[in-house]
């Protein structure tokens, strides 16, 4: 049996493993149309390698994905993070989770999994073409036909893990095959808050902020990094990604309300302050701050406040007071633009789930074809979850059902 893997990416490579697991006879060729192999393997997670997360519940993984929810916790229930942590186990690469739950391998580099990979192709006699595209696929009677520069190759099966396309025009090869594609458009990106001084504090990071989407339900808790350009963190990236279709609507012109301390109301803040007082009522509100924000976050909004920071707490107004107390629960900041990284860049959209049987990965649209990873309309959120579909995706299209 001759089997092509058109993409040489994460899905790509396991889902050619997966083959050789399941018909050791087969034939592998895994083509990339570039020069460059697990190009995102190499840079995910700071070059750490954001390999999966250790949420080790096929129910409780699925919630973690904005679109395909309800399709990859009935393909984590063929294979989930635990079955990824003891399939680079066996292969002598051991994985640590961090406490946000993400998994890296413990040497902390990417290159760890590039090793593994390069040499489970080499004992399982997979074949490598890089700078090779596939120009059309042929369906045909008994397979599939691709079509290359040059020249035509006939295959049994085939396995498409060619990752998302930034725009519809990148799919128009399989929408000629009849499948549908759902219009992709950006996932897991910053937010651009162009003129406004909190971009003086880059670098800094609150630990514990909600951030909400005004005129929308979407809020999330979560570190937030201030950056030269605007915000991004932990909470900005997963409400890019829970709310990348209607941030797409909006055009990226939106405002956000933060609640800097993860407080519920005003009466909690004002509890908290009047439980304080006695002991910081003659200190200066720059040297007591109740509320454990980073001392250039609470300087930065006593100014936004127009309270002097070297004025006493016994000086503050009652009119100050209440100025202080909502921008701590409800500051407001207009977000104009986004900010994607090149090689992390994560769509949402691909080829409609419809069109796929995830229990076999196979297309409903044509026989013999298959797909994994990010081309098919699944997108996680940050920390693991991208790879982690990748992987399963990959596992379940090599099967070859």
């Amino acid at each position: 049996m001759k089997v092509a893997i058109i993409g040489g990416g994460a899905a790509g490579f396991f889902a050619a493993f997966s083959v050789k697991e399941h018909h050791k006879d087969a034939e592998v060729v895994i083509y990339e149309k570039s020069s460059k192999l697990l190009a995102k393997v190499r840079v995910s997670g700071g070059g750490r390698c954001n390999v999966t997360n250790s949420c080790f519940s096929a129910s409780k993984l699925s919630k973690f994905y904005p679109r395909g929810e309800k399709q990859m916790k009935k393909a984590f229930s063929v294979f989930q993070a635990k079955d990824t942590v003891v399939w680079f186990e066996e292969r002598g690469v051991k994985l640590k989770a961090e406490d946000d739950n993400r998994m890296f391998p413990t040497s902390n580099n990417s290159q760890t999994i590039i090793d593994c990979f390069l040499r489970e192709v080499n004992e399982k006699g997979i074949q490598i073409a890089t700078q090779t595209p596939v120009n059309k696929l042929i369906s045909t009677k008994n397979g599939i036909t691709l079509r290359f520069d040059n020249r035509s190759e006939n295959f049994d099966k085939v396995v498409i893990a060619t990752g998302g396309s930034p725009k519809e025009a990148g799919f128009q090869w399989l929408k000629d095959l009849g499948h549908n594609i759902t219009p992709p458009v950006p996932s897991l990106f910053t937010f651009n808050i162009p003129g406004n001084p909190i971009r003086k504090l880059m670098g800094l990071v609150i630990d514990t902020a909600t951030v909400r989407i005004q005129g929308t339900k979407l809020s999330y808790t979560g570190p937030v990094l201030m950056t030269h350009w605007g915000m991004s963190g932990p909470a900005i990236l997963k409400l890019s990604a829970w709310g990348a279709r209607v941030l797409a609507e909006k055009d990226y012109n939106f405002n956000i309300q933060i609640n800097w301390v993860s407080i519920k109301n005003e009466e909690e803040v004002n509890a908290l302050l009047d439980n304080e007082l006695p002991t910081i009522r003659r200190k200066k509100i720059i040297n007591a701050n109740p509320f454990n924000l980073p001392n250039r976050m609470w300087t930065f909004l006593l100014r936004k406040a127009d309270i002097s920071p070297d004025s006493l707490w016994l000086e503050l107004s009652k009119k100050s007071r209440n100025k202080l107390i909502n921008l701590l629960l409800n500051d407001v900041y207009e977000v104009s633009g986004k900010t994607t990284f090149k090689e992390e860049f994560v769509t949402c959209g691909g080829i409609t789930l419809s069109d796929l049987d995830f229990n076999s990965m196979e297309s409903r649209v044509c026989q013999n074809l298959y797909f994994a990873g990010e081309v098919i309309n699944v997108d996680g959120i940050t920390g693991g979850f991208n790879f982690q579909a990748a992987w399963t995706t990959g596992y379940i299209a090599g099967k070859l059902l």
